[in-house]
């Protein structure tokens, strides 16, 4: 059993190992160890004692810290959206030293974000400075307490799921320009995001087996993607000559600011409104629900890790929740009264007197 003397210890009312140890501040410090083994708990005291509490530390200095945590965790786009809000949003509104940062600033911050861009993006990035202090506290012990700890983030939106039938999609992918039909074919009749279907290569793509393989997605992962005979088409009508090669992007150098710019205007065009280029997504998804497919399935064609994220159609489906419904009365026809010859269910006739 460790004793008090050597910072380790045990309490009787609780269950683990404690750590106490003197800060930098001078201040004697204590928290439960993470390692549920004493000799684990006794390097996370000496890692303590070493590093301590940096109440003297500069916020930008723990942003460079952890943007050098994460290169390595994140793909690129993922790294590249994260950077932008630490160097071009956090970095400035937090100028001071990491201690300096109170639950107030923070959500004075949440505060003044709001008025200017939507919610969703506010949430994204108070998720960023949430991390980014609990990194601060569990990894690298510069402060005790997260002072983003308990800061309420701002009402999620409702999900929205905008999607069109088949001849307005027709009329759409018909009015687009040759280069953009494939793509926004594609996003339709696979469900594959923007940044998906611009990163293909043509060794991704087999043609006979009616799969697409995407090596890694948004969220990390890889994930195999099915193709109908509508999406095997369009891909066929891709120009190949005899030096393409099969790391060769299908879609060349276009850019996404391209493509979403052009749907756009094509939408317009049209007299289709509010729809949106990753609404083909939605779409395919919806079209996939109508026709009675279960939400893991469709998740898995998405990409979802959560089925929270495809439960967002589940309501599409209500025609077959109620057919389903109504069919149970087929199997209780049988056993919904009991026969008139067992002498059960039919009213008692009273005897009248005369």
């Amino acid at each position: 059993m460790a004793t008090i003397e050597d910072g380790v210890y045990k309490r009787k009312d609780r269950e683990g190992y404690w750590i106490q140890w003197i800060g930098k501040d001078g201040r004697r410090r204590v928290r439960k160890a993470k390692s549920t083994y004493l000799q684990g708990a006794r390097r996370e005291r000496e890692d303590l004692m070493r590093t301590g509490t940096n109440k003297t530390a500069p916020f930008a200095e723990l942003a460079d810290q952890f943007l050098a945590y994460q290169r390595p965790r994140l793909t690129p786009a993922a790294y590249e959206r994260e950077r932008g809000i630490v160097e071009e949003l956090l970095k400035p509104f937090f100028p001071g030293v990491i201690a300096s940062v109170a639950k107030a600033d923070i959500s004075r911050y949440v505060s003044e974000r709001l008025a200017k861009v939507k919610s969703a993006t506010v949430r994204k990035e108070l998720n960023v400075l949430k991390h980014l202090f609990r990194l601060s506290v569990e990894e690298w012990a510069h402060i005790l307490v997260s002072p983003a700890h308990g800061v309420k983030p701002p009402k999620k939106p409702a999900d929205r799921v905008r999607f069109v039938q088949p001849g307005e999609l027709r009329t759409i992918i018909n009015s687009c320009p040759n280069w953009l039909q494939p793509i926004a074919s594609l996003a339709a009749f696979t469900g594959m995001r923007r940044s998906e279907i611009l990163n293909l290569r043509w060794l991704d793509v087999s043609l006979e087996r009616g799969i697409i393989l995407l090596p890694q997605t948004k969220n990390g992962d890889g994930r195999v993607v099915y193709l109908n005979q509508t999406a095997i088409e369009s891909l066929c009508l891709l120009p190949l000559s005899i030096g393409t090669k099969p790391t060769d992007k299908l879609f060349g150098d276009v850019t996404p600011a391209q493509v979403s710019q052009c749907f756009l205007r094509v939408c317009r065009k049209v007299n289709i409104q509010d729809f949106h280029f990753h609404d083909l997504r939605h779409t395919h998804a919806s079209w996939l629900r109508q026709q009675g497919t279960q939400l893991d399935v469709i998740a898995k064609q998405l990409g979802h890790r959560d089925l929270r994220m495809t439960a967002r159609y589940a309501h599409l489906a209500d025609s077959q929740v109620q057919d389903a419904v109504g069919a149970l009365d087929a199997v209780f026809d049988a056993t919904r009264y009991p026969s008139a010859t067992d002498g059960i269910g039919e009213p008692e006739k009273k005897a009248v007197n005369d």
